[in-house]
């Protein structure tokens, strides 16, 4: 019996259309994404595919999480006196993060969907690593600029010293306890609410580029900080582009602690507090030149570490 090669028979290979890595807005043309069959959207154990939490839901856990960042260590103030400030940071933060989880626990699928699926590659690592260095040269720039136009105040300036002066380290160890409050913490429960449940359940909905828009001025917004509203919105909306593009929440994690990181260590050793605080044009010029030179090829060169349609946001 001679064999059927014509591509119809039982004999005939299956082919699988191979799926373009998809740039997202601002990347870009990129080829349409070839929607794969039920086969390739279940987990090797045959679970249901990942699914973002359904908007209401992840709206009304991103309100919960910052009601209990508020109100939490204010509680915590009253039950104990004595609790020091790098104490209350660390609860807020953690108390932001904790409806989110909550709202993913019975959710498999909503877990996979908020932190992506597979490995993440040293690769990866070394160039978030990068980009969040590049950011906060690009910031720097950002906020002398705006400085110009709207200096911080005198009050502003004293409770940002104040706030590094409370977590100034008293050893190594006690450093590796203030960096993890001030850079890791808020890096992971942030960007969990923000761009791993927030985002993708939004872009669903909306399509990408509003869910990036709206989660950004909520991620500014919650920061309660009119001096760092532009920074932290432009932050956003480049996390929610990272987030999108690799379809990983680890990548945005690593930026975004990198960046807490290289603030918390630099920025005590360059302020004054003696010297009245003078915008610099020049500096910010070259810093926004320089950051975005730097962080624009490294944003590009992140992709998604593997092809997984489900940790797609």
């Amino acid at each position: 019996m001679s064999r059927n090669t014509d591509g119809n028979g039982p004999a005939a290979r299956v082919q699988t259309p191979r799926r373009p890595v998809p740039t997202g807005f601002l990347f870009g043309r990129g080829e349409a994404p070839v929607r794969p069959h039920n086969g390739t959207l279940m987990s090797p154990t045959g679970s249901a595919p990942p699914r973002p939490v359904p908007p209401p839901l992840a709206l009304a856990a991103t309100a919960a999480g910052v009601a209990a960042m508020l109100l939490g260590p204010l509680q915590a103030q009253r039950l104990a006196p004595g609790l020091g400030l790098r104490s209350q940071v660390a609860l807020g933060t953690v108390l932001l993060g904790v409806p989110a989880l909550l709202a993913l626990i019975p959710r498999p699928g909503g877990v996979r969907a908020a932190f992506g699926t597979g490995a993440v590659p040293s690769r990866t690592i070394r160039l978030s690593i990068l980009l969040g260095a590049a950011l906060w040269v690009g910031s720097i720039g950002l906020m002398e600029m705006q400085s110009l136009v709207f200096p911080p105040s005198a009050e502003t300036l004293d409770l940002f010293r104040r706030l590094h002066a409370a977590l100034a380290p008293s050893g190594p160890l006690d450093g590796l306890v203030s960096l993890t409050v001030i850079a890791l913490l808020p890096a992971l429960s942030e960007e969990l609410v923000m761009r791993g449940v927030l985002l993708p359940s939004l872009a669903g909905r909306l399509g990408d580029a509003p869910a990036v828009v709206l989660t950004s001025a909520i991620f500014a917004l919650i920061h309660f900080d009119p001096i760092r509203l532009l920074f932290t919105f432009v932050l956003g909306v480049l996390l929610g582009l990272l987030r999108l593009r690799t379809r990983s929440l680890w990548p945005s994690v690593v930026v975004h602690s990198t960046l807490n990181a290289l603030t918390f260590a630099i920025a005590p050793l360059v302020d004054d507090p003696s010297q009245p605080y003078t915008p610099q044009p020049a500096l910010g010029l070259l810093c926004l030149a320089v950051g975005a030179a730097l962080a624009w090829p490294l944003l590009r060169a992140l992709r998604p570490s593997v092809d997984s349609p489900g940790s797609a946001a």
